[in-house]
């Protein structure tokens, strides 16, 4: 391994984090928050839920009568003032998303006009916030068939939401009359609202015909009570409900530019709202990389956005890891060159890694140990790849989700 492009991968990584951490977006958007005369209810959905309640409580402290946070295993971090912290499955929700779902609901049943919900949501809120109109089992199968066509997660959540109690702005429509406030952190590309968590408290823009076409695209089979259950009518206004985006891909990918610069790279923001499957994505940046190779000055390429695996295998890896993994080969011998993605939240796919990591030097490093790159993509299999030859790249939860950034780097 590259040493010196590891040391600077990882200092890149770490500052872009930093930089798009929930606290300091969630205190600017509570200045615009008006709250009624009742009590105060605070409920936070997603990966990033328990940075933006905890971010809540220091602002408002007591004037939060209740609080319910619903994150990721392994995502919280310790207490809450007086709040109820549950975890729950993602990618795929668990008999756990579905209990604090129905706590939630309990906490709000009984809100009147004179009372405020505080709504945190965040990307995740999908399998977190869950509550299916459909049986459990068929609700995992639809799920399960959605994540391993490469369907893009707009395309999953227009299904998952129209089959949901809580979903497409079900659960605002439920907090009447009492008034909404949503603070939205963006994991979704153009922050469409009714997609983010597939939108529980904003009006659903797409219909049946969208959702039937997606089911048609990628071949999804689904019982004729769940397709009766697609043409219910979802609320079509929430006027009771104001909501405020905050956090971006964008600003991750500012934020990964500016540390490369710091770093002494003449950089450049290719895109922020890249949608393509992984190892596309990986392979497009290796042929930069060949491309600029002759440079005489060190240059860095950033992208953002949310790429997809279609699953072929049965292996073990994630979005992050498979984009790292299939620019290995192109970029095998290329001096001082590295390309790294991360997952903002810490997590990519069912890992403990946030990403992966590759160099120059990666793919004979592979090579020794007699493991296929093409095979390993072939069967996704991307994380066992990445931890023989020690590119996996681990942060842990980060307390932020606002998609994932790929560089890469070229040191002269």
């Amino acid at each position: 391994m590259n040493q010196t492009m590891w040391e600077e991968a990882d200092k890149v990584i770490a500052y872009a984090i930093q930089r798009v951490l929930p606290d300091h977006a969630v205190e600017r958007a509570l200045t615009q928050m008006q709250t009624g005369t009742g009590k105060l209810l605070l409920v936070a959905i997603g990966k990033a839920s328990w940075q933006m309640a905890n971010a809540a409580s220091r602002v408002l402290g007591e004037r939060i009568h209740d609080g319910i946070v619903i994150t990721k295993h392994g995502h919280a971090m310790g207490r809450i003032a007086n709040f109820t912290i549950l975890e729950a499955g993602h990618p795929k929700s668990d008999d756990q998303s579905f209990i604090a779902t129905k706590k939630v609901l309990d906490s709000v049943s009984e809100l009147n006009e004179e009372d405020t919900l505080l709504f945190l949501v965040s990307g995740g809120g999908s399998a977190l916030f869950e509550l299916p109109m459909i049986t459990i089992e068929e609700h995992q199968n639809i799920s399960d068939q959605l994540l391993a066509c490469g369907a893009s997660i707009a395309e999953i959540n227009t299904i998952r939401k129209r089959l949901s109690h809580v979903k497409a702005g079900r659960f605002g429509a439920l907090c009447a009359p009492a008034r909404v406030f949503a603070i939205v952190l963006s994991d979704v590309i153009g922050d469409p609202l009714d997609i983010i968590a597939s939108g529980p408290a904003y009006p659903d823009t797409s219909n049946y015909d969208d959702a039937i076409a997606i089911l048609r695209k990628y071949h999804i089979t689904i019982s004729p009570f769940a397709n009766d259950i697609l043409k219910k009518p979802t609320p079509s206004a929430l006027p009771h409900v104001k909501t405020v985006v905050t956090g971006s891909v964008s600003e991750l990918c500012r934020a990964a530019a500016e540390k490369c610069t710091q770093l002494g790279y003449e950089t450049m923001i290719i895109t922020d709202s890249l949608s393509c499957e992984a190892k596309e994505a990986g392979r497009m940046l290796s042929a930069i990389a060949r491309y600029y190779q002759p440079a005489k000055k060190s240059l860095a390429f950033v992208i953002g956005g949310e790429t997809v695996v279609r699953l072929t295998g049965d292996g073990k890896g994630g979005r992050n890891q498979e984009l790292a993994l299939s620019a290995a080969e192109g970029i095998a011998g290329l001096r001082n060159t590295c390309i790294f993605s991360v997952g903002s939240d810490g997590t990519d796919g069912p890992t403990d890694a946030a990403g992966g990591y590759c160099d120059e030097v990666t793919n004979e490093t592979l090579s020794k140990f007699k493991i296929s790159i093409p095979q390993v993509l072939t069967n996704n299999d991307a994380y066992h790849a990445l931890e023989a030859c020690g590119g996996l790249i681990i942060t842990g939860p980060t307390g932020t989700n606002v998609n994932d950034v790929a560089v890469l780097l070229i040191k002269r």
